[in-house]
C-alpha cells in the first residue's frame, strides 16, 4: 500500500500531466483532471487505489468552490437579472427534473432498467446542472459574455449554483412519504433559518469589526489564516446543524463580498481553491469503472444522447419563451447542454443513499463526462450549427452589418472605437468636443441601445469580426482605438485590423506595462498602460503640490495626458462591467418620455427633486421629422415634452426611481 507521500506525488504528477495534455489541445483544465482520475483510478492502473485521503481533499474543493460563488454573489447584479435568473433559470432546472421522470420511464422500453420516480427526479437535478467553468471559459474566448445569449447563459448558471444547496437538502427527503417529507423539509428549513440567523445576523455583527482588526495587523499570512478560519468555521456550523458544509462556505462568501476585502480574499484563495477543485475532479474520474461502462456501452450512449437532446430542447424552448430569437435560443441551448460540476456532487449524494446500482451510476457518470468533453467543441462551433438550423440567421447578421454600414457611410477619416465601456465612452466624449467623427462597436445590446438613444455613434457589433470592421468603414478610418481590458481580445482585434487596413494607427489600452511589448509585436502603434499613465498623473500632482513651476510640470507630462484623466463623470453600464469602480457608482441612462405621462410640462428642478437624478443631456425631436433629433442646451428654460430623450446621471437606485416617475401615467 503506497504511503501518503507516494499517493500525493502520484496525484500531483498525474494532475500535471493530464492538464498539460488537455491544455495543449486548448481544452478546459477540468478535463485534464478528469483524465488523470480515469488513468490512476482503482479501475484502471490503480496507482491511487486508496482514495480516502483524496475524497477528503475533494470535499474541501467543493467547499471553496461554493465560497468563491458566494464572493461573486452580488445582490445588485442579481436584481438586474432577476427575470433571467429566477424566471429562465428556475424554469430550466425544475422542468428538467420533472421531464426526467417520464423520460426515465421510457427507458424501460429500450433497456431493462426500472427506477422509482424519486430517483429519476434526483437524477434530473444532476442532469439539470451545467459546467460554469467550461461555459464561461468558452464564451469568454469567443467574447460572447455580453451578447444576448451570453447573458441568458450566465443567468441560468447563477440559478444553478444557488439551487444546489436546496437540492442537497431536498434529495434525501424524496423517498419518504408525504408527511415525513414535509416534516424533513420543515426541519431543514428551520435549520437553514437558524444557520442564517447565526451567520448573517450574529456573525455579521461580529464579523466586520473582527475582519477590520485582523486587516489592521498588516500581515498577509494572518489575513489568509483568518479567511480559512471563517470559511471552515461557517462550514462547521452548517454541518453541525445537519446541513451541507458547502452552505456555510457560501454564506461566508456572501458576508466577505460585502466588505472592502473581497478582492484581496479572492486573490489569496484562488490558487489552492483551484488545486482542491482539481482534486475533486480527479476523484470523480477515479469513480469510473471501465469494465462496467464497456459492458453497458449502449446504456452510456443512450444516456449521453438522450440527456443532451432533452436538455437542449428544454433550454432552447425556454429561451425562445423568454424572448430570445431563434438563433439566440439555439446558441443558449448549445452552451448549456453539458453536465456540470455540481451534477457530480448530486450523483455522489444519490450513490451514498444507495438508490441506484453501480451499473446505472457508472453509466450516468460516463455520459456526463462525455458531454463535458464535447462541450468546448459545441461552444466553439455554435455559430456554424446555428446557421444550419435557423434560416433567417444569415438575414439577421446581414441586417446588423447593414446597420453598421449605414452608420459609417457618412464618415471618412473617422475613429473606430472597439468597446464602448467607460474608457470608450470617455474617448467618445473628447472626440465629440473636438468635432471628430467616430463609430463605436460594442457587443452589449442594452448598452448600445441606451447610448445610441442618447445620440452616441455606437452600433452593435463584434470588434474581432472581419465583416463588422469592414462595415464600420475600416478602409476609410483614420485610426482604431481598442479599449478592452483583456489583452488576448485586443491582440485578436489588432491582427484583424492589420489584415484589413495595414498601417492604420492602432491605439490600445493596456492594464500593465508588461503588456506593451506583446501588443506592439502584433501591430499596435501606441499602447497606453493604465498603471504607467496613472503614475505620471500622480507625479504631476505631487510636483505641483510641492511647488514645482507649472511649466516645468507640463514639460514632464503633456497637456493631452492631463485632459485624458479629467473628471469625466458617468458611463453607460453593461451587466458585466468589470471595470466599474463599484456597482453603485454614478452612471448614465437614457429615458424617452411617453405620451400622457406626468413628466410632460415639468422642468429640471422637478426631475431632481422627485428622484435625485441629474439631467446630463437632452434631445428633442425636430418638428415635422419622424426620427431626427436635436440637442437641447440645458441652460435654457424649457419644459419636458412628449418623445424627449433625457440622458440621466445618477446611481442605479436614483435612475430606476427617475424612470418610474418620468413615465408615470398622468391621472
Amino acid at each position: 500500500m503506497p504511503s501518503i507521500l507516494q499517493t500525493t506525488l502520484i496525484l500531483l504528477a498525474s494532475a500535471l500531466a493530464g492538464v498539460l495534455i488537455i491544455r495543449a489541445s486548448k481544452l478546459p483544465p477540468i478535463l485534464g483532471y478528469l483524465l488523470a482520475g480515469l488513468v490512476i483510478g482503482p479501475n484502471a492502473t490503480a496507482l491511487a487505489a486508496d482514495s480516502n485521503m483524496l475524497k477528503n481533499f475533494a470535499e474541501f474543493g467543493v467547499v471553496f468552490l461554493m465560497f468563491s460563488i458566494g464572493l461573486e454573489f452580488n445582490l445588485s447584479k442579481l436584481k438586474s437579472m432577476k427575470n433571467i435568473v429566477f424566471g429562465f433559470g428556475a424554469s430550466q432546472v425544475f422542468l428538467t427534473m420533472l421531464l426526467t421522470i417520464p423520460a426515465g420511464y421510457l427507458l424501460r422500453f429500450a433497456l431493462p432498467i426500472s427506477l422509482p420516480w424519486h430517483v429519476l427526479f434526483a437524477l434530473g437535478g444532476a442532469l439539470a446542472m451545467s459546467s460554469t467553468a467550461i461555459v464561461v471559459k468558452g464564451l469568454a474566448e469567443k467574447f460572447e459574455l455580453d451578447t444576448p445569449h451570453g447573458k441568458n447563459v450566465i443567468g441560468v448558471l447563477i440559478f444553478q449554483d444557488l439551487v444546489v444547496i436546496f437540492l442537497l437538502i431536498l434529495i434525501p427527503s424524496l423517498n419518504k412519504n408525504s408527511g415525513d417529507m414535509a416534516m424533513a423539509l420543515s426541519i431543514a428549513g428551520l435549520k437553514i433559518s437558524i444557520a442564517l440567523i447565526l451567520i448573517l445576523v450574529v456573525g455579521k455583527t461580529v464579523f466586520s469589526s473582527w475582519f477590520k482588526l485582523v486587516a489592521n495587523m498588516r500581515s498577509r499570512e494572518l489575513f489568509m489564516l483568518n479567511v480559512l478560519l471563517v470559511v471552515m468555521g461557517f462550514s462547521a456550523v452548517t454541518e453541525y446543524l445537519g446541513l451541507s458544509m458547502a452552505l456555510g462556505a457560501f454564506m461566508a462568501g456572501i458576508l466577505i463580498a460585502e466588505t472592502p476585502y473581497r478582492f484581496q480574499v479572492e486573490e489569496g484563495i484562488e490558487s489552492f481553491r483551484d488545486i482542491l477543485l482539481g482534486l475533486f475532479f480527479i476523484s470523480i474520474g477515479m469513480l469510473v469503472d471501465f469494465h462496467v461502462v464497456f459492458n453497458n456501452f449502449y446504456l452510456v450512449v443512450f444516456l449521453f444522447l438522450g440527456a443532451l437532446i432533452l436538455k437542449f430542447v428544454i433550454i432552447a424552448g425556454l429561451a425562445k419563451r423568454f424572448g430570445a430569437s431563434a438563433g439566440e435560443a439555439i446558441r443558449t441551448g448549445i452552451c448549456l447542454t453539458q453536465a456540470g460540476e455540481f451534477g457530480f456532487v448530486l450523483i455522489q449524494q444519490i450513490d451514498q443513499l444507495d438508490w441506484i446500482d453501480q451499473r446505472v451510476s457508472q453509466s450516468v457518470i460516463a455520459a456526463m463526462l462525455l458531454s463535458m468533453m464535447l462541450a468546448p467543441i459545441l461552444i466553439q462551433y455554435s455559430d456554424k450549427i446555428t446557421l444550419r438550423f435557423v434560416k433567417n440567421e444569415w438575414f439577421n447578421q446581414s441586417l446588423n452589418l447593414t446597420k453598421i454600414a449605414t452608420q459609417s457611410l457618412k464618415n471618412s477619416d473617422h475613429v473606430i472605437i472597439c468597446g464602448f465601456g467607460i474608457a470608450g465612452q470617455q474617448l467618445a466624449t473628447i472626440l465629440e468636443q473636438e468635432q471628430i467623427k467616430y463609430i463605436a462597436l460594442d457587443a452589449d445590446p442594452d448598452r448600445v441601445s441606451d447610448a445610441s438613444q442618447a445620440g452616441k455613434s455606437v452600433v452593435y457589433g463584434t470588434s474581432q469580426s472581419k465583416n463588422h470592421l469592414i462595415a464600420a468603414g475600416i478602409v476609410r478610418a483614420k485610426a482604431v482605438v481598442i479599449t478592452f481590458q483583456n489583452i488576448n481580445e485586443s491582440m485578436k482585434v489588432i491582427q484583424q485590423v492589420e489584415l484589413l487596413h495595414p498601417g492604420i494607427p492602432i491605439i490600445v489600452r493596456a492594464t500593465d506595462e508588461r503588456d506593451v511589448e506583446k501588443l506592439e509585436l502584433v501591430g499596435a502603434t501606441q499602447v497606453i498602460p493604465e498603471k504607467t499613465e496613472g503614475g505620471l498623473m500622480l507625479s504631476a500632482q505631487v510636483l505641483t503640490v510641492v511647488g514645482v513651476p507649472i511649466k516645468r510640470v507640463l514639460r514632464r507630462v503633456t497637456q493631452a495626458r492631463e485632459n485624458r484623466y479629467g473628471a469625466l463623470k458617468g458611463f453607460f453600464p453593461s451587466f458585466e462591467n468589470d471595470d466599474s469602480e463599484s456597482s453603485n457608482s454614478p452612471r448614465l441612462h437614457s429615458v424617452k418620455i411617453k405620451e400622457n405621462t406626468q413628466a410632460i410640462g415639468k422642468d429640471i428642478d422637478w426631475l431632481h427633486h422627485e428622484s435625485g437624478a441629474n439631467l446630463h443631456s437632452m434631445r428633442r425631436k425636430i418638428t415635422g421629422s419622424h426620427s431626427n433629433y436635436k440637442n437641447i442646451t440645458l441652460d435654457e428654460k424649457f419644459s419636458f415634452q412628449e418623445e424627449d430623450i433625457l440622458t440621466l446621471l445618477g446611481t442605479p437606485d436614483c435612475l430606476e426611481k427617475a424612470e418610474k416617475r418620468l413615465n408615470k401615467i398622468r391621472v
